[in-house]
């Protein structure tokens, strides 16, 4: 079994007035990735927060695996041989709604990274809080809701570090195709160890976005239009002037803020695809041997995460 039947991908710049994920009592319909309306046709008073340019990463694929599986699988995707990055795990907050039927979680990722060499050269180690050899680490925070009655499952994955630099949200939808869903309203027992349902053609489609945004020239304009401002009234300046030096410093912060989202975007283009292996790692292993292979796996993942070994080289 591949794991996956198809895939689409595509990579784009779109407008956003908030990056900030919802709490984790957010209904499902607050994960939407849809695309807000330009400024020409917001419907936003005029008053209202400016809109921003963002860098967007879209992907969707189908896991040739049930629902409940692939979101057992979700919560048990770390250790795995494409994420031996992830140092730790915690839940920090866990709780069922029985009107909705929902889980909420949420959790604290504790991720290894190696800067690309391009950053270095933009930004100082000291901002980035990394080593002489690029090497640093990074907490994320993940929110998930999931409604197994119902066949959904959203999530959104953002950093909680360097946000004045470059901040990440990732967001994903898990469902269960429209057609399985009708057809297993009174669902069979469970495969063995009761994590497999019997259904030998089940799926679950999975959309993945990821919105990259840099504030760093943002911060770098607002000191330099201070430090203008104060030059010159210091020095009794032309009102021209600083209006042509503000034109080329914008220009070139402009420049550093398109780099830093660029190659944010590619990263994301790296991992994501390993991050899919990983999950087809997990779902095998449960497919093979249950819980019990699964936690094996984990175990022999956690070890060579220990002795320093990777077997793939993603430290995304």
């Amino acid at each position: 079994m591949s794991g996956d039947r198809h895939q689409s991908v595509t990579s784009h710049w779109k407008a956003s007035a908030s990056l900030l994920p919802p709490g984790p009592r957010a209904p499902s319909h607050a994960f939407s990735t849809s695309t807000p309306p330009p400024p020409s046709q917001s419907t936003q008073p005029e008053n209202a927060k400016t809109f921003t340019m963002v860098k967007f990463y879209d992907s969707s694929f189908s896991y040739d695996y049930s629902f409940p599986a692939v979101t057992l699988a979700y919560f048990l995707r770390y250790p795995n041989p494409y994420s031996t990055h992830v140092l730790s795990t915690d839940v920090i907050d866990r709780r069922f709604d029985p009107d909705t039927q929902e889980l909420h979680t949420v959790r604290l990722h504790l991720k290894r990274s190696k800067l690309p060499g391009a950053v270095l050269k933009i930004l100082p180690r000291s901002l980035l809080g990394a080593s002489t050899a690029g090497d640093t680490q990074a907490y994320i925070l993940e929110h998930s809701v999931v409604n197994i009655r119902e066949g959904w499952m959203d999530t959104v994955s953002q950093n909680l570090e360097w946000t004045g630099v470059l901040s990440v949200v990732e967001r994903q939808t898990f469902r269960r195709p429209a057609d399985i869903f009708r057809t297993n309203r009174c669902e069979k027992s469970a495969a063995a160890h009761g994590l497999l349902e019997s259904g030998l053609n089940e799926t679950t489609d999975v959309e993945t976005s990821v919105t990259l945004h840099s504030k760093i020239g943002e911060n770098i304009r607002k000191r330099r239009a201070a430090r203008a401002a104060a030059d010159a009234k210091a020095a009794e300046l032309e009102e021209e002037q600083p209006a042509k030096v503000g034109f080329f410093k914008s220009w070139s912060t402009a420049s550093i803020q398109r780099s830093i989202e660029l190659i944010g975007l590619k990263r994301a283009e790296k991992s994501q695809p390993n991050a899919k292996e990983g999950m087809k790692i997990v779902l095998q292993r449960m497919r093979q041997g249950g819980l019990v292979a699964v936690m094996e796996g984990m175990r022999q993942d956690r070890e060579k995460i220990l002795m320093g070994r990777n077997d793939v080289n993603d430290r995304s």
